[in-house]
This record gives C-alpha cells, sequence and structure tokens, in this order.
C-alpha cells in the first residue's frame, strides 16, 4: 500500500511540474537581427486629439487642410504629421534609443545607449503622415577589436552622424571618445573629438554632420555646457559657439538644414513638470528663426534624437524619438512634426 501511496504521490508531483511548464509558441518566432516593431499611434495631445498645431508654443485646433493664421509667419507654426509608441516582442534590446539619422526620407538609422544599432524603413501614409515602421533589425555595436561591446562604460553610444560616404560617427559617455564606423562594415576607429572635459553622464549627446561645410565636417556638443565645436575627420575640431539654454536643459541632438541653418533639440526632466523639450533652429548667425516648445498636457517623454527631412518646396520634416531609459513608466516615442521656413 505504501507502495502505491509513493507512486501517486510522484505522479501528482509530475502533473504539477508539467502544468507550470510554459506554452510553446503558437507560430514561430523571427531569429537573427530581424524584429517586428509595433506601432501606436498617439495624439499630439491626449486631452484633445483635434489639436493639430503648435504656434509660438501654443497649441491650436485646425481641422486638416486648414490654412494657418496669415497674420501669424509660418516659421513659428509646427504642424504635427503623425506620432508612435514604438515597442518589441521580440527582442528585450529596442530600448534606449538616443540618437538617429533618417535618409531617402524613410531610412532610418538609430542607436541605444546599451550599444546597439537599429535600421528600419517609415511608413507614411498617403498625406504623408507617420503610421508605422517596417523592415527592423537591430544589431550590436562592435568595438576596436571588432567584438560586441560589452559593459555601461564602453557602450553608452548617446551621438550619432551618419556621413554622405556612408561612414558613421558615433560619440560616447562614460569614457568619452568619437569612433568613426566604416561603411564597409569594417571595425571602428577613432575620430577627432574635442579637447575638454565632461562629466560622466553629461557628454557629447549632440553629434551630427554638417555636409554643406564639406564631406567629412561634423558638428558637436556637450550636454551640460551647451558648448559646441565643429570637426573634421582630416583636422580635429575647433570650439563653436555655446548653445544660449536655461540652466535645467541639457543640449541633446543637433541636425543641420538647409541654407546654412542648425536645429538644436535641448531637453528637461524635474519631478513636478515632468519631461520639457525646445527644438530651436537658429541661422548661420545663432539667431533663432523657428521654435518647437514641448511640455504637458502634450504627448511628451524623454526626447534625446532629432532628425530632419528637408522638401523640395522648402519646408522640413523634423522626427524626434524618445529614450525610455529601459524603464516601463517610459515610452518610446516617435514623433513628426512639418515646418517651413521664412523665404529668404
Amino acid at each position: 500500500m505504501s507502495i502505491r501511496l509513493a507512486a501517486a504521490l510522484a505522479s501528482l508531483a509530475l502533473a504539477a511540474c508539467a502544468q507550470q511548464a510554459p506554452a510553446l509558441p503558437t507560430a514561430p518566432l523571427p531569429a537573427g537581427p530581424a524584429i517586428a516593431i509595433t506601432a501606436t499611434p498617439v495624439p499630439l495631445n491626449p486631452a484633445d486629439p483635434s489639436q493639430q498645431i503648435i504656434r509660438d508654443g501654443v497649441l491650436v485646433v485646425f481641422a486638416d487642410g486648414e490654412p494657418g493664421d496669415p497674420a501669424t509667419p509660418p516659421q513659428m507654426e509646427f504642424r504635427y504629421a503623425g506620432g508612435l509608441a514604438l515597442s518589441s516582442a521580440d527582442t528585450a534590446r529596442f530600448h534606449g534609443l538616443s540618437d538617429m539619422a533618417v535618409r531617402n526620407g524613410v531610412d532610418l538609422t538609430a542607436i541605444s545607449d546599451e550599444g546597439d544599432l537599429l535600421k528600419a524603413r517609415l511608413m507614411l501614409d498617403k498625406t504623408g503622415r507617420l503610421v508605422g515602421l517596417e523592415g527592423a533589425r537591430i544589431s550590436a555595436l562592435p568595438g576596436l577589436d571588432g567584438k560586441p561591446l560589452q559593459g555601461k562604460l564602453e557602450s553608452d553610444s548617446e551621438g550619432m552622424a551618419l556621413l554622405a560616404s556612408g561612414d558613421m560617427l558615433i560619440s560616447f559617455e562614460q569614457r568619452h571618445r568619437i569612433w568613426l564606423y566604416p561603411a564597409d562594415g569594417s571595425p571602428p576607429r577613432e575620430a577627432p573629438a574635442p579637447d575638454a572635459s565632461f562629466p560622466a553622464n553629461g557628454g557629447m549627446e549632440a553629434l551630427g554632420p554638417a555636409p554643406d561645410l564639406g564631406p567629412d565636417v561634423y558638428l558637436a556638443g556637450g550636454e551640460t555646457s551647451g558648448q559646441t565645436w565643429t570637426c573634421r575627420l582630416s583636422a580635429g575640431c575647433t570650439a563653436g559657439p555655446v548653445i544660449a539654454k536655461p540652466p535645467e536643459f541639457g543640449l541633446v541632438a543637433v541636425t543641420r538644414l538647409p541654407q546654412g541653418r542648425t536645429a538644436w533639440l535641448l531637453r528637461a526632466w524635474d519631478p513636478v513638470r515632468g519631461n520639457r523639450v525646445i527644438l530651436t533652429v537658429q541661422d548661420a548667425q545663432g539667431a533663432e528663426v523657428g521654435r518647437l516648445d514641448l511640455a504637458r498636457p502634450l504627448t511628451i517623454d524623454n526626447f534625446e534624437a532629432v532628425a530632419a527631412v528637408p522638401a523640395k518646396d522648402g519646408a522640413v520634416r523634423f522626427y524626434l524619438l524618445s529614450d525610455d531609459n529601459f524603464q516601463s513608466s517610459q515610452r518610446t516615442l516617435l514623433l513628426a512634426f512639418d515646418w517651413t521656413p521664412a523665404r529668404s
């Protein structure tokens, strides 16, 4: 009797273990760098989804296609062109996106502050509004030895400059430096960087190409100081202007525009007001010619990246991308805004 009881108890224990085993996938899961990205539309203002324009920092209600106020200069208007909350169930690495570039109007390249490289295509509807991402692939950035970067001190990639040659420059925090990643996929090498000291978590977050100044020219900016530099692969870095900003804001991204204009992205956060963002567009003399302010109650998060897509008619499409810091309380947001500069 005791033998039969022991056998029965053993069978029950095995059944309990079987019930606790995780269920097998119902469909094949992707292997390798390809991932599917879920893109959930987000309004400009969750409290009033009809709001589509920010003018001089003030929200304006316009139906699609309704013209702006002719008394307001067009460079003071930013029209919302769609926004997405992004996520992926295929990988735990789709987080922490810290800078990006957009080529050919739709080809997105982004980096994360954990040393990952993301490539995807933007999906636009018939009216040009942002509606999704497709063809996404994610991979690890290699170090000088060709092996994937390891540890936060080595892999904290924050700024990116995609040169016309296809070569890519990446700036790192913690151990501050700029590396050049050749377009042919060979291992990276050191690139000229400013001769300056930076806080551990406040380095060269702003990095972007300046093709109008030369094929090997790029701009760098210090997050805390707002100090900028113009650098050349062939000649090193020279100090440029200090970007005027409120002391609580950090300089986190830069993109060059036609006619010598430059767009700088500034970011601030505190527990009372939350995230705040300023996109300031400046002319060649440093005068502000356009400005976008984002704060509550608008859709807002930790925006650290900006990319620009100029149109043939002179308008510019700006994309802003947020870094969720691998935190469930934050989101990866990609927002699009259209801006028309004043005619020169």
